[in-house]
């Protein structure tokens, strides 16, 4: 079994950039190819990384099937071509690393993961925030029993831009808190709600998404694009998150807590020095007064490291073991684009509650 896989990024716009740049620093990884759209960025980079005149950089998604010997693609352009991308990329015996989300589709999601099963392939999706030091060491505490019963939770992501518009803010902010949320619990919501507020992009200012002829689901509401969503999400044991997403606030929050009867876990991502804190504290009942007791704060000492980089050494261990992620796979990156599509359905609604059939817990 050779140590060695080849990699082409697809993509190097914002974040394609960060996965180039960790790929080429991994030493079990010889990028052998970048392809995007805009000849100016494949300069840029060529530059910017001073790219061996060997690595093949082009616009055509054809001449990547020239290459010999390719391993992998790392898939980092819009969420509407992803599914075009990596059906292509499966059919043609690559495995894959694609940024989230998945697709746009469930339907299109459970396909792509059943033809990397046919094919033993590897499909992975970019959920950097699961690699993320303080959430894997949330979860930890989490399921430890720490907090004593959980009560609830809640999340904030918010800022001043950028605004979207091919999707919303749901589908824009979302995804991250919900996959948190799922990786902490250790469950999948089976209820979910979502009411929103447009501001900005009314009828017909907004893109579009999906595959061409399907019906437009980026338009959660008549009237456009939400600025602002409130959503509910209900798990099996009746455990309620609450998230507040908004591009229009210029209050910056990354923040996510979970409170129990023992005391809070909260990952402040926006905090440099302390991103996950526990709060201890309970009540002690004294007649009918409860009186906090136990009060005391723990910043939680976290392992270092980049995330991405953890996302991208994830793929290569997986490729070379040829056996899938359990924190990031095809199937959880699945469960997550079901969430968002029943919220965006309960969107539509006006908040009505809408049900998910339950599946594997993650």
């Amino acid at each position: 079994m050779t140590n060695q896989i080849k990699i082409a990024v697809i993509g190097v716009g914002r974040w394609g950039v960060h996965l180039l740049r960790n790929f080429l620093a991994h030493p079990q990884v010889d990028v052998v190819a970048v392809l995007d759209p805009h000849p100016e960025r494949l300069a840029a980079i060529k530059q910017q990384f001073n790219l061996d005149d060997n690595v093949v950089l082009t616009t055509q998604w054809e001449d990547l099937k020239k290459v010999p010997g390719l391993t992998g693609v790392a898939i980092a352009t819009p969420a509407t071509t992803h599914y075009a991308l990596i059906k292509d990329a499966l059919q043609q015996g690559y495995h894959v690393l694609a940024e989230k989300p998945l697709t746009l589709d469930a339907g299109e999601c459970r396909e792509l993961c059943y033809l990397a099963e046919q094919n033993h392939l590897i499909l992975m999706v970019d959920h950097t925030y699961l690699f993320h030091p303080a959430v894997e060491q949330g979860k930890t505490v989490v399921q430890a029993g720490k907090l004593g019963d959980l009560r609830y939770g809640y999340a904030t992501r918010t800022h001043l831009g950028p605004v979207r518009q091919d999707v919303d803010a749901l589908w824009d902010l979302a995804i991250h808190d919900i996959a948190i949320f799922n990786a902490w619990l250790g469950q999948l919501p089976v209820k979910v709600q979502a009411t929103g507020t447009v501001w900005l992009q009314e009828t017909g200012e907004q893109g579009s998404r999906g595959a061409e002829g399907k019906k437009d689901i980026n338009s959660p509401l008549p009237q456009g694009l939400a600025d602002l969503v409130w959503v509910t999400l209900t798990y099996p044991d009746g455990f309620q998150a609450y998230i507040h997403l908004c591009w229009l606030n210029p209050d910056k929050q990354r923040r996510l807590g979970i409170v129990g009867s023992l005391g809070s876990l909260i990952f402040d991502e926006m905090s440099q020095s302390s991103p996950l804190i526990l709060l201890h504290g309970e009540f002690e009942q004294q007649g009918n007064q409860f009186i906090p007791v136990n009060q005391r704060q723990e910043v939680l000492e976290l392992e270092l490291g980049e995330p991405l980089g953890r996302v991208c050494s994830c793929f290569v261990v997986s490729v070379l073991n040829n056996t899938p992620s359990e924190i990031s796979s095809g199937w959880v990156g699945t469960q997550l684009v079901e969430i968002l599509a029943a919220l965006t359905l309960s969107l539509q609604q006006g908040g009505q509650p809408v049900f998910i059939d339950k599946r594997s817990e993650l």
